[in-house]
């Protein structure tokens, strides 16, 4: 009998899948598919392959996960600057004037300038002041037997504008304390506006601050604020 044209021969001859495994180059599938019957040398080997494929889509999978978040490092190197310009910092009040430095004769001249008398010296809409304003300024403003004196609107503006004394309440500059008697009043300013500002440096510190408010500027004293003196 010819085993060529044995019934069984057609059994014998190797899948596509056997081919494929045989001539592949990945690693370890020729070993899983091989010609024969199974064997436990086989089972290893396919446990460590599909292990192995497993890691390798989990990793992927995780590694294209962090990659669409987009993740970033932000690095700041912070550099410490020997001096530094001074800013210029404006602090405006909007009350400008004192009403308790106010006099009769200040209302008398200056009572419709400062929107509390109208053209004829009267108090006007008296329903909308508060009750303990409305009464002191009903006194003030009676100006009946009253004879007008000369009235200076630069000593008006010194003498009801703010004090930096009772405005400042805290002050710290360069890590030392600072007060109103740091400064000094300069008459000639113009400013209406607390503000504190840049001086050109000199021998002594490279840091000035001026306060100007209405008709009056602070600025700092001989000392320098901030040095040791």
């Amino acid at each position: 009998m010819d085993l060529k044209e044995s019934p069984s021969e057609g059994s014998l001859q190797p899948s596509s899948l056997q081919i494929f495994a045989n001539t592949s180059t990945l690693h370890g599938i020729r070993h899983i598919f091989v010609y024969g019957p199974l064997t436990i040398r086989r089972v290893l080997w396919a446990v460590a392959f599909v292990g192995s494929l497993g890691l390798l889509l989990l990793e992927s999978s995780e590694r294209v996960s962090y990659y669409f978040s987009y993740q970033h490092v932000t690095k700041v190197d912070e550099v410490v600057a020997q001096s530094l310009v001074f800013p210029a910092v404006t602090l405006c009040n909007l009350n400008g004037f004192r009403f308790s430095r106010l006099t009769t004769n200040d209302l008398y001249h200056a009572g419709e300038l400062l929107a509390l008398l109208d053209v004829n010296l009267q108090i006007p809409d008296p329903h909308l002041a508060d009750p303990t304003v409305l009464e002191a300024l009903r006194q003030k403003a009676n100006f009946k037997h009253y004879k007008p004196k000369q009235f200076s609107m630069l000593e008006f503006l010194h003498r009801v504008g703010h004090d930096l004394k009772d405005m400042m309440l805290y002050c710290k500059f360069k890590g030392q304390e600072c007060g109103h008697r740091d400064f000094t009043p300069m008459p000639e300013g113009e400013s209406r506006a607390l503000e504190f500002q840049h001086l050109e440096p000199n021998s002594d510190c490279k840091f000035g601050m001026a306060v100007q408010q209405l008709q009056r500027d602070w600025t700092l004293s001989s000392t320098c604020l901030g040095s040791s003196a």
